[in-house]
């Protein structure tokens, strides 16, 4: 059956084309959307582009007929403009009876259920909201349409019973074939059916389907890191293969996420010299209260939001303890020496829209807080021989306007799973420290 789906302003600015989004059906936006949209325009961020891109949508399809009659969108469905009448809101209880935002889209849902023969559904990702829908009768849902259940999430690793022959083939040819389902580029676990003890640590081949032995390690380790897991060694395996262009590694604090990443793009970038530079950013998102504006110039501005970066090349390098070079006398970091090489740039994600980044290893830490759309934006700024890694954790989400199944981390990593150019481990034991460990566990 036909519904009316009613949307409140949060859907827009989290999905600009979500009101083409509902097929057939009819969508209304009450006008107290269009003067919330109004207001956040202005604003620099994904929200203010969000806006915008739904102004000019709206607009171009004003062209088309009068949106309070109604406009035909292209899948059938009816997409209009609504007023909120002054004696519905006063019909409201008091508390509700304002004429704040929330309570005119509500006023506007309530309106319709009276009026409408089909069911009618307010759209909304403000929680609040949608309990106060509850509370007068309407149905209200969640736009989910780039949700993921993230109890169901792709965690790229399986074990798998096999003859001691398929080990024995492995081993011998480097290669072999496994009878079931797996994703391109799946790491798997293979068991010996007979010898539980015996096992190898293998990958599906994205490019043909074959199951092949992950290669071997340098002694002295990735960038002097060793893997200290069946996960990390996963890891490590996608981030060196040179015919995956996307990885995405997911994995609580401590986990190793970020430092693995580096390790490896470090190892391709300085000593295999298969990429032209390494690439690093995350997204400028405070944790708690944000501290204001910061003095200094744009390096200066960026050394609190890049530090954990820096601590990472510290622990790679050695130096942390900011080793005195005798030669000049002054603090040197590894990391500022690859900098002024050329073969190392860290900069915050705001610069990156308009970009084309060519035969580069391009890192993006914390990519929880980014939307599927700045995801999205990312991952077609690729250009020819560049590898993107997405890292993070959906438990440590600052950004309130994503959450653990709508954040463009997830959305990737099961949007991807089935695509031989792209990888994805969830990494699970945290090697950070056994204090950091404890406190994840039990806090």
């Amino acid at each position: 059956m036909k519904k009316a789906f009613v949307l409140d302003t949060n859907v827009l600015l989290h999905d600009p084309n979500a009101m083409l989004r509902f097929e057939d059906n009819d969508v209304v936006l009450p006008i107290t959307v269009i003067e919330e949209l109004d207001r956040f325009k202005k604003q620099a961020d994904v929200t203010g582009r969000n806006a915008r891109q739904t102004s000019r949508t709206l607009d171009g399809l004003r062209q088309q007929g009068h949106l309070t009659k109604g406009v035909t969108l292209e899948h059938g469905g009816i997409l209009r403009v609504a007023l909120c009448h002054r004696e519905t809101l006063q019909k409201l209880s008091a508390e509700l009876e304002n004429g704040h935002g929330d309570n005119a889209i509500l006023a506007v849902a309530l309106e319709l259920q009276q009026q409408c023969l089909c069911p009618v559904v307010l759209v909304s990702k403000d929680t609040n909201v949608r309990i106060k829908a509850d509370a007068l009768g309407l149905t209200a849902e969640d736009y989910e349409t780039d949700k993921v259940d993230i109890g169901e999430l792709y965690t790229g690793t399986t074990e798998v019973l096999v003859e001691a022959s398929t080990l024995e083939q492995l081993f011998k040819h480097g290669m072999t074939k496994i009878e079931g389902q797996f994703f391109p580029n799946q790491a798997l676990t293979l068991v010996d059916a007979t010898r539980p003890a015996h096992t190898a640590l293998a990958i599906v081949d994205g490019a043909n389907g074959q199951v092949v032995p992950l290669n071997k390690l340098p002694r002295a380790g990735v960038s002097h890191i060793h893997a200290r897991n069946r996960e990390q060694q996963f890891a490590l395996e996608l981030l060196l293969r040179d015919s995956i262009p996307l990885v995405t590694l997911v994995g609580k604090a401590g986990t190793g996420k970020t430092l693995l990443a580096i390790a490896a793009g470090l190892q391709k970038v300085a000593d295999e010299h298969i990429y032209s530079r390494l690439l690093i950013s995350r997204p400028v998102v405070p944790m708690g209260r944000d501290i204001g504006y910061l003095p200094g110039d744009i390096k200066e501005k960026l050394t609190p939001w890049m530090q954990p970066l820096y601590d990472n090349f510290d622990l790679i390098f050695g130096t942390g303890t900011q080793e005195i070079s005798e030669k000049r006398g002054a603090w040197r970091r590894g990391h500022e020496e690859l900098m002024e090489l050329g073969l190392l740039q860290i900069e915050p994600l705001t610069y990156i829209r308009g970009r084309t980044v060519p035969k580069q290893f391009l890192i993006v830490d914390e990519a929880q807080n980014l939307t599927p759309h700045e995801v999205k934006t990312i991952l077609t700024r690729a250009g020819e021989g560049t590898k993107v890694v997405l890292t993070g954790d959906p438990d440590q989400i600052d950004n309130p306007y994503v959450d653990a199944a709508s954040n463009g981390l997830t959305f990737v990593a099961d949007r991807f799973k089935h695509d031989p150019l792209a990888a994805h481990i969830t990494l699970l034991k945290g090697e950070r420290s056994h204090l950091a460990e404890r406190a994840t566990a039990l806090l």
